[in-house]
């Protein structure tokens, strides 16, 4: 699959700007920008400097010059595609950016397909598949968190946890492999206890990986924040308290809401996506009913819910308060929930501090005078698990890295039942092979299909 093609794109966003920055790659992309080339300095070419150096000059077309450059020479493998890897810094005219890159296309390079530097950086041994592919979630990234865990996974995260896992793993395997060539000998290589052992790390490593899919999957994308509650309580305007801005629109006449709303927030470095929901009451209205369903279903995939109280409620039907509280707690037992009591400002301070002494975890505010936002933001990150972050621990966000981990953890739970089960050899070595092609799957140690390769890469930008 490697090319000794030259390829040539622009790495900068399209459009006009200060500067842009065109890439070439290829055995031939110091000779070829050499040809157009003309330094300030006299007699200077390209070919004889060393590598990571850059240069001042000017491209120039049959003594027609296009634009003064900059140009950087990274040669081979020291560079980011293991390849000679020329970039040219012009002017950010969209004129002159295409006006060098056809003057190149025309001399020996082509453009390049989507994500083609990266996945040469990877197939000549620059950085490995989960790397490859965490390059991507750093351009995409959009909070702190996201950026952290993209940046962790670039620097090999995910490789260091497995790497020597599999590499003992394989150490096995081939002891078993050599079992099974005496298997008339009734003699073992493999030590069963160590073996066992080894199994049993590598069944636990599995296992915490795989339950960091769900928070770090949230964490890139936006954690789902869903608030629910019946009619006028607010939830619309507390929407619109947080984002500071008017998303939704607010009625004092109940059911305005009839579908889910959608924005995302970043709080101290973590993105959030509220969801605001239809009102939850009986109602014999068609759509709105619809909308009621949709707004259980939004709370069912949220991983934090907000439920929303009129605190006047409280004044005047502590029983009813209260019961609405444990009903909303037993329909979702296993979510993280949060109870506020809104419209906080209609109650004395006299029922407002009762209120909070009598019921746990309870959060006063008013989402009119955006009151008590800030500290519902501080409870909101509160409630996030980010010590994994701060541990620098690995996450796993990849859907692609999530099914190879749950198809090596079927194949190693083959391999433990068939260890206590005592059953031939020759059998549980076929799931120690299925689990070293799905762990090498996630890093490209293993043999991976031309087609899953072009997939990964076809989501990057044409320029990376």
């Amino acid at each position: 699959m490697i090319k000794n093609d030259t390829i040539i794109a622009l790495a900068t966003p399209a459009g006009v700007g200060a500067i842009a920055v065109i890439r070439l790659s290829g055995e031939n992309a110091i000779t070829i920008a050499d040809a157009f080339f003309k330094s300030i300095k006299k007699g200077k070419t390209l070919k004889n400097q060393k590598s990571h150096t850059i240069h001042l000059g000017h491209i120039v077309d049959n003594n027609i010059v296009l634009d003064e450059v900059l140009v950087s020479v990274f040669k081979n493998p020291n560079s980011y595609t293991g390849e000679n890897v020329v970039e040219i810094s012009c002017h950010g005219s969209s004129f002159i950016q295409q006006e060098i890159i056809q003057l190149f296309l025309k001399n020996g390079c082509r453009m390049a397909d989507n994500g083609e530097f990266t996945m040469r950086a990877f197939l000549n041994g620059k950085m490995d598949l989960s790397q490859a592919e965490a390059v991507a979630d750093v351009i995409a990234s959009n909070s702190a968190a996201s950026h952290q865990m993209a940046i962790q996974q670039m620097r090999g995260g995910i490789t260091n946890e497995l790497k020597e896992l599999r590499g003992q793993l394989l150490d096995f395997a081939a002891l078993i492999e050599l079992e099974l060539d005496f298997s008339g000998e009734d003699v073992e290589f493999a030590d069963r206890t160590r073996f066992k052992e080894l199994v049993s790390k590598i069944t636990f490593v599995l296992k915490r990986l795989i339950d960091s899919f769900s928070f770090g999957n949230a964490m890139k994308n936006g954690i789902p924040v869903a608030i629910i509650g019946e009619p006028n309580v607010g939830k619309s305007t507390l929407l619109n308290a947080l984002l500071n801005e008017e998303k939704a629109i607010v009625s004092d006449i109940a059911g305005t809401t009839r579908d889910a709303i959608e924005d995302e927030i970043i709080i101290d470095g973590v993105a959030f996506r509220f969801i605001d929901t239809a009102g939850i009451r009986e109602t014999k209205d068609v759509v709105e009913s619809i909308g009621i369903k949709k707004a259980y279903e939004k709370a069912e995939n949220a991983q934090l819910i907000i439920f929303l109280i009129d605190a006047n409620k409280y004044a005047y039907s502590r029983e009813d308060f209260l019961a609405e509280i444990n009903t909303i707690k037993n329909r979702f037992p296993n979510k993280r929930l949060l109870v506020i009591a809104n419209k906080i400002d209609t109650l004395s301070c006299h029922d407002s501090s009762i209120l909070q002494s009598e019921i746990e975890n309870l959060i006063v505010l008013s989402a009119k005078n955006k009151s008590g936002i800030d500290e519902l933001k501080k409870e909101l990150t509160a409630l996030v698990n980010i010590g994994a972050l701060s541990n620098n621990e690995t996450i796993v966000t990849n859907s692609r890295h999530f099914e190879a981990l749950n198809n090596a953890l079927i194949a190693i739970t083959s391999v433990q039942q068939g260890i206590d089960l005592e059953i031939s050899t020759d059998l549980f070595s076929i799931d120690i092979r299925e689990c070293l092609r799905h762990l090498g799957a996630i890093t490209g140690d293993y043999d991976v299909d031309k087609d899953i390769l072009g997939h990964i890469f076809s989501n990057f930008c044409i320029g990376k």
